[in-house]
């Protein structure tokens, strides 16, 4: 068997925890380090044994690791770190703010490139799989109309980026597909609709000792990028509340391309996820990516990448004959 690729994990909520829980399932690869910014003695890997070290060791561990899978927020964490942890890994992350990844791959790529790493960005279900699914949708159909629901569920980075609202003690936040806008468009109609008429965003917040509730409602609705679009609902609940009814992570979303192959025949592609955990399918993507970002940086394709960059054979442990064998 080949050597195991070495993939390392930088940051240990539940995006890390998730990926730690992925490397396991894969064969070819093995854990040699979890880095966080807590102290190191106080984390617990899955695998006794696994070794935990403190962010600013990264730097002098390159020799180690062949991929480095970033699992910061995309609000703060990623900006910072991607570019940064580019220069000295090949690195994967699932940096999901989708008006800012073109500026955010401008960023990664020059050090990638300056130093000979690869970097994928912004993969995970969406961006990831499901942009995937749009680009090969609109391929099949060109004339037609793609459309993304999202939810219903508990999105990771909407909920990171209520918590960084000064004010907010604790939250999560809900999307809600709008169930007549998916009728409509699942009936090859074609509709037009806003960001507010297909979805909402439900809000569950624990403020802070002696914060304005107001204030705060007010930062959120008018976020940029993440709620200023959508009618959000805003409520303010106790730490308990919080812990007891908001601990599930589950979520999903639907991709359907609705089009014409000729003027009487209408036909509808349509890719669903039902996820029972977010984190935990997020990481997977991300560790399945890890994989081709080993095999990019050893033909030396480096710089910034996405997942349309990648070829699916890239993704598998599988071998070339076995794919043609086992799949076509």
């Amino acid at each position: 068997m080949a050597e195991h690729i070495r993939i390392a994990i930088a940051g240990h909520g539940n995006l890390g925890r998730g990926v730690e829980a992925a490397i396991g399932k894969n064969p070819d690869m093995r854990l040699v380090g979890i880095y966080t910014r807590r102290a190191p003695d106080q984390l617990t890997p899955l695998e006794a044994g696994t070794p935990v070290f403190g962010m600013d060791a990264l730097p002098t561990h390159t020799d180690r690791i062949d991929v480095l899978i970033l699992c910061g927020g995309s609000k703060e964490d990623l900006p910072r770190q991607g570019p940064e942890l580019a220069a000295l890994f090949n690195t994967v992350d699932s940096f999901d703010t989708h008006a800012r990844i073109p500026e955010y791959f401008a960023a990664v790529d020059a050090p990638a490139r300056a130093n000979r790493k690869t970097a994928l960005v912004s993969t995970g279900w969406d961006p990831g799989v499901f942009s995937i699914n749009r680009v090969i949708s609109e391929a099949l159909l060109p004339d037609g109309v793609t459309y993304t629901f999202w939810g219903d569920g508990l999105s990771q980075g909407h909920s990171d980026a209520l918590r960084r609202v000064p004010g907010v003690a604790g939250a999560v936040q809900y999307t809600r597909p709008i169930q007549e806008a998916m009728d409509r468009v699942r009936s090859a109609s074609r509709p037009t609709l806003s960001t507010r008429e297909k979805h909402r965003r439900e809000c569950f917040v624990v403020l802070q000792e002696g914060a304005d509730a107001e204030q705060v409602r007010n930062a959120i609705v008018s976020m940029p990028h993440y709620f200023d679009e959508y009618d959000t609902e805003v409520n303010f609940i106790s730490a308990d509340e919080l812990a007891r009814d908001h601990q599930a992570m589950t979520h999903g979303g639907f991709v359907i391309r609705s089009g014409n192959t000729s003027p009487t025949n209408a036909q509808v592609i349509e890719y669903s996820l039902k996820l029972g955990s977010n984190p935990e399918f997020t990481a997977s993507v991300l560790v399945t990516y890890a994989r081709a970002v080993h095999r990019m940086h050893m033909a030396e394709q480096y710089g910034a990448k996405t997942v349309f960059d990648v070829p699916p054979a890239m993704l598998s442990p599988k071998t070339a004959e076995e794919l043609r064998a086992e799949y076509l």
